[in-house]
């Protein structure tokens, strides 16, 4: 079982930057797939980013729709993956969610995963 923590939304201008942190129970942090997710008002959960750390090299992916302007890291040993949200839109708010799962595949496709209950971001034009 795993347990997420999500933190660091809040109310933001178009433009600025927040940085959202995800942080996990358990000792088999680094062998999760990291993913977030996000679900705007009345649409579907999508897919923002995931890492995966191979034991060596930290693979990330992300949706076209934040590539570029969105960063996600990850701290190990801290049991914490981050989503750095820079130039932010107000397309861009919603709610946050992480996720853990075995597998990157599990992880982007938001399936056989742990979740986190969420944090809201809201982008202000």
């Amino acid at each position: 079982q795993v347990q997420l923590v999500e933190s660091g939304g809040g109310l933001v201008q178009a433009g600025g930057s927040l940085r959202l942190s995800c942080t996990a129970s358990g000792r088999t942090f680094s062998r999760y797939a990291m993913g977030w997710f996000r679900q705007a008002p009345g649409k579907a959960r999508e897919f923002a980013a995931a890492s995966t750390w191979s034991g060596v090299v930290t693979y990330t992916y992300y949706a076209d729709s934040v590539k570029g302007r969105f960063t996600i890291s990850r701290d190990n040993a801290k049991n914490t993956v981050y989503l750095q949200m820079n130039s932010l839109k107000p397309e861009d708010t919603a709610d946050y969610y992480c996720n853990a799962a075995r597998t990157v595949v599990d992880s982007l496709r938001g399936q056989n995963a742990y979740w986190g209950q969420g944090t809201q971001v809201t982008v202000s034009s």
